[in-house]
This record gives C-alpha cells, structure tokens and sequence, in this order.
C-alpha cells in the first residue's frame, strides 16, 4: 500500500475531525489526518503555562451524549471527570441552582410557551418571520426582570457562544424544547486535548495516521470528484491521493482549498454568505486561596460582559500546580458577531471579575485571549449553519460551521461527525485491501 494513498483524507484535527476520523478508522477505513498545528484539538485543545493546563476554547465536555458515544464505539479512552452540581448562577447574592425552585419553574415555564412557538413554526405556512426574532427579544416579551434577561443572556454564551441579541429564538428554544436542557458533563484532568489525544490513537491504532505540523494546501479536483491533495510539512509539498476527503476546518476556507471554479456560483455565495464567525473573551487565572464555592461552573444573573467562570482544580487538583486553584472567566462580547472594540470588550470582562469575585485582584492571571474572525469559538452563529454535503460528493465538511439545528460546542461537531460517516459507509464507499 502506497503512502501516498488514503482511502480518507480529513484536513484538521479538531474535535469534528477526529471524532471523522476515529470513526472511520473503525469502519476500516485507512485514514490520513493532516493538522497544520503542532498539537490536536484546533479551537478546543490545552496549552502549559508554567505548569498550569490551560483549556482553550472547549472548557467543559458533555457527559451521556454523542461525544461519549463515539468514544465508546471506537474503543477510546474518555477520562471525562464528572462534575458535581455543575452549573450554579449567582442571583442576589447567591448561588443558586436554577433547574430547581422558582427559577427552574419559570424556565421550565418560558420553554413551554417556546415550544408552542417552535411547533407553530414548523407547521405548513408558519415559517419563521421576516426577520428572525431574537433569544433576547423573545424573553423580553414575557418579562422585563433584569435577572431573567441576564440569565437566558449568559446561557446562550454557555451553550452557543453568542449573545442573546444575535441568536435567533428558535435556535435557543429547539435546543430547550428537544435536547436536554442541562446536559451532565466533566473537565479532563489532562486538559480538553487529552481526549482529542485518545481519539487520534485510535486513528493509528487502525493502520491510519496523524500527522501535525501538516497543512493542506490544496485539494485536486478531476471529473468533479477531489482525487488528493497538496500537503506541506517542514517546508516541503508533497501530493497524495485519496478516494474521499472531510475537512474539520470550516465551509469557506475548504472552499478555498478547492478553488470557486470548481464549484457552483450559488453554493459559492452560500458559504460566503453563511460565514458568520462569533467572539469570545477568556480569562484564565489562578490563586492560592480559593475564591469560588461553585465546583463547576459559575454563572451570573447580572453581569455586562462575563458569562461564567469555569473552577477547574475542585474536580481535577493536577490541572494546577500543588497549593493552586485554577479557574477561567469567559465573556461575550457586543456585538458577538462582526466587528468589536477588542480593549474595550476585555475591560468589561476584567470589571465583571472584580466585581464578582472578591479577591479577584490578588488573583494571578496567566493569559487572556480573544477568540474571533479566523479562529472564533463558533466558525457560525448556531441556525445559520451549511449542509454537511457539498456539490463533490465525495467531500463532506464537519464542525461547528455545519452544525445540525439547535446544536452547539463540541458535541455539536461529535454529531456532524457521526452524520457524516453514516452517509459515507452508507454509500458504500470502498476501503484499502
């Protein structure tokens, strides 16, 4: 067997990239990865800071669901370490539980008159208005508590990376109404990128390989089929072949590796069109003395900017060097979609600490990052995804740019994944040997 032919290629090793690839590895597919970073994981993988493990992107991994699933059916390890009441939010003071009491009834509440919007929506002629209503103009209609707002606000920041103004209702309410709404998940005590590493494993396990500081340039397209593509590494180009390609790193820049002319006009203005990147702001930083009770996340009722502050070390101590607790504030900034005031949006987000957290300005910070434009924390805002397929039809794309609808995160990208390889073993697509 040639080293230059695969039976898959996938561009990029992100979460829906090896989720693809692990996947198809264990169909027996013989599978190249190609990552043109020096680590796995993409926008949800793990840095060291002076012995600090630092979650970028993805803070948390949902526990029960498709991303479990997939691990289990290809024989990796998921070391995912449950969280113990995993989200609180601070209402008057307090840290409250939500799903239950007089909060959890007035959510349960707003879902159920989303529901009966959502069904109306979905019924012959009852398509969405004009103009998409928003998640914070649809909650505005039932109440003006600055508290509520602020809590369906900060949801949305948690579960789709965006704010509430940009976020169309529907989405939010279809995710509310047919998905759990608190789903269980857990921090990996060697950071997010300790799973991604597991799943690459895999891929090698199975006769394919992973390789890093491997970028793509290029995708050959003959008879509208891709039949390889131009790969870089140390500096030197080199082509392969391969029988189908899945690229994990979004619709416009695979289109860039295919070229427009090799693609129709229309679908070429849709991916330009649906390329919608949001932004995110994260704070990490650590402190001798504990200055959260929440063991999970931490969310707010009243906050400008921050959404919630994942505490790390409660759950996993080694994240963090001996005698240190690790946390990490995430914001989203206005708008969370197009063009910001970088300084400014981050010093909201650093008054939001401060006034939330006592002893915030004692606290060590290890390193703040803007996630936006090229590498956002959502390649699209949830509901203005593209379909999965292309017009090649051996080429799929994956990820959080062609999520299903309501969906979010990397369990987002675990889905589109398990979708995708269904319709490639489903084809009947053939495997080396």
């Amino acid at each position: 067997m040639s080293e230059n032919h695969w039976d898959a290629l996938v561009v990029g090793a992100g979460a829906g990239g090896l989720c693809t690839a692990a996947r198809l590895s264990h169909h027996g597919y013989r599978t190249l990865v190609a990552e043109r970073l020096d680590r796995v994981g993409g926008r949800a993988s793990t840095d060291s800071i002076d012995g600090f493990t630092i979650n970028k992107g993805a803070v948390v991994i949902e526990l029960g669901g498709v991303t479990e699933q997939t691990f289990a059916e290809v024989g990796a390890k998921f070391e995912v370490r449950p969280v113990n009441s995993p989200i609180l939010y601070r209402i008057g003071g307090r840290d409250v539980d939500v799903t239950t009491g007089g909060w959890g009834l007035l959510l349960s509440q707003l879902t159920r008159h989303g529901a009966r919007l959502v069904g109306a929506l979905d019924t012959p002629g009852g398509g969405p208005p004009d103009r998409e209503l928003s998640t914070a103009e649809w909650v505005g209609r039932f109440t003006r508590n600055e508290a509520v707002l602020g809590i369906f606000r900060n949801m949305c920041g948690m579960i789709f990376a965006v704010g509430s103004e940009e976020l169309p209702a529907r989405v939010f309410l279809t995710h509310f109404t047919r998905k759990p709404a608190f789903a269980p998940f857990g921090f990996c005590p060697e950071g997010t990128i300790g799973i991604w590493q597991a799943l690459a494993e895999v891929v090698e396990r199975n006769g394919g390989a992973v390789r890093l500081d491997t970028e793509v340039t290029g995708l050959t397209v003959a008879d509208g089929r891709v039949t390889g593509a131009h790969v870089t590494h140390a500096g030197e180009t080199s082509d392969i072949t391969c029988d189908f390609v899945v690229s994990d790193i979004g619709p416009s820049a695979t289109l860039d590796l295919v070229g427009p002319e090799n693609l129709p006009a229309d679908y070429v203005g849709r991916v330009l069109q649906g390329d919608l990147p949001c932004g995110m702001i994260s704070v990490h930083f650590a402190s001798r003395e504990p200055l959260l009770a929440a063991p999970g996340l931490l969310s707010f009722a009243r906050t400008r900017r921050l959404c919630y502050i994942a505490n790390f070390t409660v759950t996993c101590p080694e994240m963090a060097p001996p005698g240190w607790h690790l946390y990490a504030g995430i914001g989203v900034p206005k708008p969370s979609v197009g063009d910001f005031d970088e300084a400014a949006e981050t010093a909201l987000v650093l008054q939001d600490l401060r006034a939330e957290i006592a002893g915030f300005d004692s606290a060590r910070i290890l390193s703040i990052e803007v996630s936006r434009d090229d590498w956002p924390p959502q390649r699209a805002v949830s509901g203005y995804d593209l379909p999965h397929d292309t017009p090649i039809p051996n080429l799929w794309n994956v990820g959080d740019a062609v999520k299903e609808y309501g969906a979010g995160g990397t369990t987002a990208c675990a889905e589109t994944a398990k979708i995708v390889v269904e319709e490639i073993v489903s084809s009947g697509a053939a495997r080396a040997g």
